[in-house]
């Protein structure tokens, strides 16, 4: 990093950027605009609580349906802490990391519970909820409470890396990039500050060709002045990821009812539905012939699938087969037509859309 350089006027870096906000913000349906802040409306906690934890690795324009369809179905974070898990885990399916799915519904138990159906206003108060760490703590406390808080997103590491051109590698930098960021955050409309730095980081500080000609912070930004933008953050070289490897059985009906079952609750996936696989996890692969199916029939080959977790790559064999349909103890039979009630994470949408290449396409087309 530099060391030799100026340091960088907090006060005029918020204020370049709260003007920029003001006038270039994302319309987005969670957040209170600085008109309607005017206006003196209030941000609610559970909308911007919500929303943050779908955000979570998942893109704005992923989210806002997710978001739209969770309102619609609990309102308020009471009701979301009465309904069902399973519901609320069908209600997920396909936003993908569904261990925040579950802490999703354990942190509105507690506000609802523990807190009288109001969120802690402070960042303490908010880490002692399920499932709400450092990030999501300090972006409810600013956006939902105006607290001066440190929020330090994706975005945020990266304007801040540039900002400071820091050269320390992703992710021992962060240390250095969240002491920056409490550093500029103003006392004055800190919430708005947070959000004017993420907006900065996804529409003009971005990834690849950044557009520094439009930014409000470009004379103050130590990366445009002595290097290549584009080369911070610096990040530590990748590992490749492992490839895990299992299969997956498609066990259809004379009805088009497919079998499913459920996963554990704890692990990956936890608690989502699926069709049988064998014993692959993150660490061992699993069986991929079809002897492993869990019960006699005629399966056929039907290809394979690939899916990318975050820490390995999954190829399922999947096979087929025309089965006589018996009520089992391990699972249930699910019309092929209704497998948007169930929670079937995109991997296992994947598997059978790979036996039934129509399983999925009515809902698309209507």
């Amino acid at each position: 990093m530099q060391t030799d350089s100026p340091p960088i006027a907090q006060f005029t870096l918020a204020k370049k950027l709260l003007e920029w906000y003001d006038r270039h913000h994302r319309e987005l349906p969670w957040r209170i605009s600085p008109a309607m802040a005017r206006r003196g409306v209030k941000a609610d906690p559970y909308h911007i609580w919500l929303s943050e934890v779908m955000l979570q690795q998942t893109t704005v324009q992923a989210v806002k349906p997710y978001f739209a369809k969770f309102l619609d179905l609990w309102p308020t974070v009471n009701d979301l802490a009465d309904a069902p898990s399973e519901a609320v885990m069908t209600a997920w399916a396909g936003l993908g990391y569904y261990a925040r799915a579950r802490n999703l519904k354990k942190c509105a138990e507690a506000v609802a519970r523990l807190h009288g159906g109001v969120f802690p206003r402070t960042e303490d108060g908010l880490k002692s909820l399920p499932g709400i760490g450092d990030y999501t703590a300090a972006a409810v406390a600013a956006i939902a409470f105006n607290a001066r808080a440190a929020v330090m997103d994706g975005n945020v590491e990266r304007v801040v890396s540039r900002l400071y051109a820091i050269d320390t590698p992703l992710p021992a930098a962060k240390p250095l990039i969240r002491a920056n960021v409490a550093e500029i955050t103003p006392e004055d409309r800190p919430g708005d500050f947070a959000q004017a730095m993420m907006d900065l980081g996804a529409t003009i500080c971005t990834p690849k060709r950044p557009a520094c000609a439009l930014c409000p912070l470009r004379e103050d930004c130590r990366a445009l002045a002595g290097h290549d933008p584009e080369t911070f953050p610096v990040k530590a070289a990748k590992k490749e990821k492992p490839v895990r490897r299992g299969a997956a059985f498609v066990g259809i009906d004379e009805n088009e009812n497919i079998f499913l079952r459920r996963r554990q609750e704890e692990g990956l996936l936890g608690g989502m539905t699926e069709v049988p696989t064998t014993g692959w996890t993150a660490r061992v692969d699993g069986e991929t012939s079809a002897e492993a199916a869990p019960f006699p029939a005629v399966w056929q080959a039907k290809g394979s699938i690939v899916h990318v977790f975050t820490h390995f790559e999954l190829r399922l064999s999947v096979y087929s087969a025309r089965i006589e349909r018996r009520e089992r103890n391990d699972g249930w039979w699910r019309a092929v037509a209704n497998l948007d009630q169930e929670a079937l994470p995109t991997v296992m949408k994947k598997v059978i859309a790979q036996a039934i290449p129509d399983a999925f396409k009515s809902r698309r087309q209507g």
